[in-house]
């Protein structure tokens, strides 16, 4: 049985979006700023150890937390949230395969993703419709919007710039791996940024319509 409408999102304050923007713009300068610090520290740049790839494991995980708290509302998203918050459990896993490859077994991360992916998708799938008629309720909204750049600046844009071919093309003589990985790094963390960025809008979006409902 397919969900009812969600209720229209009340309007945002122009106030509310400066605050929130004012607030973002901080988080990416202090994200930056210990990006600043993996550069400057000469050993272990942008490896699995540094602070660039941490962030990037604490902002999926709490994204996909809020994604878990928007599951728990039947009222608001369930599927989509299902979905979203299985991709970014996922990403994270996938963020971590160095550890558990080296201390559970070769091969975990792919196990777990498996284990997390394939039972959301069969739950979407079999609740398709009202998987879409979710889709439809925030397919105009900021954090759709969000989540589908920062989507694309990860999964996409990130692979193809983070290149080794480009690279050398584009250092010749001067080729340096740690250049290469700064640059997918550095690319990798802004695109999650977006998508807990969309987390959060998408968690506010949900509390508002609640209170207008």
């Amino acid at each position: 049985m397919t969900n009812s409408p969600l209720p229209s999102e009340a309007t945002i304050s122009f106030k509310a979006i400066c605050v929130r923007a004012f607030c973002y713009i901080l988080f990416v300068a202090g994200a930056m700023q210990l990006v600043m610090l993996d550069a400057q520290s000469g050993v272990d740049r942008f490896t699995e150890t540094s602070l660039t790839e941490l962030m990037q494991s604490t902002l999926l995980l709490l994204g996909a937390v809020m994604m878990g708290y928007l599951h728990r509302r039947p009222s608001a998203i369930p599927h989509v949230s299902l979905l979203m918050g299985a991709f970014l459990f996922a990403s994270y896993v996938r963020e971590n395969d160095y550890w558990l490859d080296r201390y559970v077994f070769d091969g975990a991360w792919q196990v777990i993703v498996t284990l997390v992916v394939v039972p959301a998708l069969f739950v979407v799938i079999r609740q398709r419709h009202a998987f879409v008629a979710e889709f439809k309720s925030i397919s105009n909204s900021l954090g759709l919007g969000m989540f589908t750049a920062g989507f694309l600046t990860t999964y996409v844009f990130s692979r193809l710039y983070g290149r080794s071919e480009f690279w050398e093309a584009m250092l010749g003589d001067h080729y340096q791996r740690v250049i290469k990985d700064a640059a997918e790094e550095v690319t990798e963390l802004a695109g999650y940024m977006l998508l807990f960025f969309a987390c959060i809008e998408l968690v506010l979006l949900l509390r508002r319509r609640a209170r207008a409902a």
